[in-house]
């Protein structure tokens, strides 16, 4: 059911305790607008740093800068009466140590006025998730597929392939949990390791590529809307074109133009009658 008549801002910790009650609704988005005409609808609201590749056409995330999605979250901050915002945290920026990653999520939150980050890592980011949350910065962690481990995982692969790393994911999830993070976003895993993972916690899972068992799901929203055509990974659901919608309407454009049928006296100033 829509959630879409409330206006009651989403928190961290009503996120926290969906856990098994209903499902919860996230889409990424980069700017303003696009916040704006998903909020009545979605629960979670990820400033990913996907819009390196999206918005960018890099090839890849790891060059997004920290002023880069400062600058996009509070755009969207912006566009969001009602959904939870959650930050990505770009490649370099919180890594080399759980006092530089403190420095840097607190100057997301403060700069951007989102209401969470989102780590991707392992084992070895579970202390700088405890030094976070402790000093008051919602961590959503992000586990599985991670993009900006992709030099070292080999590129774009499904994990938790096997029952071995199926139960480091689990361990991965719970240290997580125990660290402090409110809910944990699986990418691109098998579906049984996704399943496990979410029945092995008490916060909810949100994921993509990964389960319907997850406790929500989050799409990439340009995938959704089939504006980014570079790529477009096997679990990504097109519900619509509007490429060719909007090509349809340049190109209409270009002939109004062209022809001298645009702009007409209704769009210019101090033309009598």
């Amino acid at each position: 059911m829509s959630t879409h008549a409330s206006s009651i801002k989403i928190t961290t910790k009503s996120i926290r305790e969906r856990k098994g009650a209903s499902k919860i609704v996230s889409l990424t988005a980069y700017t303003k607008p696009m916040a704006a005409l998903m909020d009545p609808y979605v629960d979670l609201i990820i400033v990913g740093d996907s819009t390196g590749m999206v918005a960018y056409g890099l090839d890849s995330t790891l060059p997004v800068t920290l002023e880069m999605m400062i600058a996009h979250g509070a755009a969207v901050v912006r566009g969001a009466q009602r959904a939870c915002v959650v930050v990505d945290m770009p490649f370099g920026t919180y890594q080399e140590s759980k006092e530089l990653a403190f420095r840097n999520c607190a100057r997301v939150l403060t700069e951007t006025g989102a209401q969470a980050v989102k780590l991707e890592g392992g084992e070895e980011l579970v202390e700088t998730v405890e030094f976070l949350v402790k000093r008051g910065i919602p961590v959503m962690a992000h586990i599985g597929l991670k993009p900006q481990h992709a030099n070292v995982l080999g590129g774009f692969k499904a994990q938790a392939r096997d029952e071995e790393t199926t139960a480091n994911l689990v361990e991965e999830a719970k240290a997580f949990e125990r660290a402090g993070a409110f809910t944990v976003l699986i990418e691109g895993v098998f579906e049984s390791a996704a399943r496990q993972v979410t029945e092995a916690l008490e916060v909810p899972t949100i994921g993509i590529g990964a389960s319907w068992h997850c406790d929500g799901q989050v799409l990439v929203t340009e995938d959704v809307l089939g504006l980014f055509s570079d790529y477009t990974p096997k679990f990504a659901k097109q519900y619509t074109n509007l490429s060719k919608t909007i090509a349809e309407v340049f190109s209409q454009f270009e002939r109004e133009v062209r022809q001298g049928d645009f702009p007409t006296k209704d769009h210019c100033f101090g033309v009598k009658e």
